[in-house]
């Protein structure tokens, strides 16, 4: 069973939210409830590939910089970036300044463009691949699953770059599709509430 933190109000939450300030509000307002917008969604790929050998705790404290430098994560404007886009990004010291992440992006938002015309919405597309609930482990206690991995290999199929099984594995759970709040956190409750009150978006047919 994943470990517990006890935070100031004296409720249990996950443990990853111990010590760091700022991880609190994230996880009781965001982390783990179901997203259907794309741009949102477009967003947690293009973070979740930066902290790829960082810390949450980093990319979280620059998420404000971060969407001032990619235009909002809008995708349709991001794929039209170009070298100009390309090195003013790389002297933005308030993101993270990665030639192939930032390079992942801007080709991502391409790829962003096409799977909506072939799905009809990022949302639909990700949420095709929602395990069943028999499919799931333990909460916390795995960083990939059959599903990430599908996931990452159909995104990988299409051209996406830096959505590794890890990566996508962290996507769904902030983003809603599995239930990942540890058994005793106050917030699984609300998280699965949240899961049971979204309408799951269509693919196009």
């Amino acid at each position: 069973m994943a470990s517990l933190y006890t935070a100031p109000d004296g409720h249990c939450r996950c443990a990853w939210v111990a010590g760091v300030e700022a991880f609190l509000p994230y996880h009781d307002t965001e982390w783990g409830y179901p997203v259907s917008d794309d741009i949102r969604l477009f967003e947690k790929l293009c973070l979740e590939s930066f902290q790829s050998g960082l810390s949450w705790r980093t990319i979280l404290a620059k998420r404000e910089n971060f969407r001032a430098a990619f235009d909002g994560f809008d995708f349709n404007k991001i794929a039209a970036y170009g070298d100009d886009d390309v090195a003013r990004l790389l002297a933005d010291a308030g993101i993270v300044r990665h030639r192939g992440k930032i390079n992942a992006v801007i080709n991502n938002a391409a790829r962003a463009q096409e799977l909506v015309a072939e799905a009809g919405s990022i949302a639909a597309f990700v949420w095709s691949f929602e395990p069943a609930p028999e499919e799931l482990a333990e909460p916390q206690t795995q960083s990939t699953s059959p599903a990430s991995i599908a996931l990452s290999k159909a995104l990988k199929k299409r051209g996406w770059k830096f959505v590794g099984p890890t990566t996508v594995y962290a996507f769904m759970q902030a983003m809603g599709l599995i239930n990942d709040h540890a058994t005793g956190c106050v917030m699984r409750a609300r998280a699965e509430e949240m899961r049971a009150d979204f309408t799951r978006p269509a693919m196009k047919e």
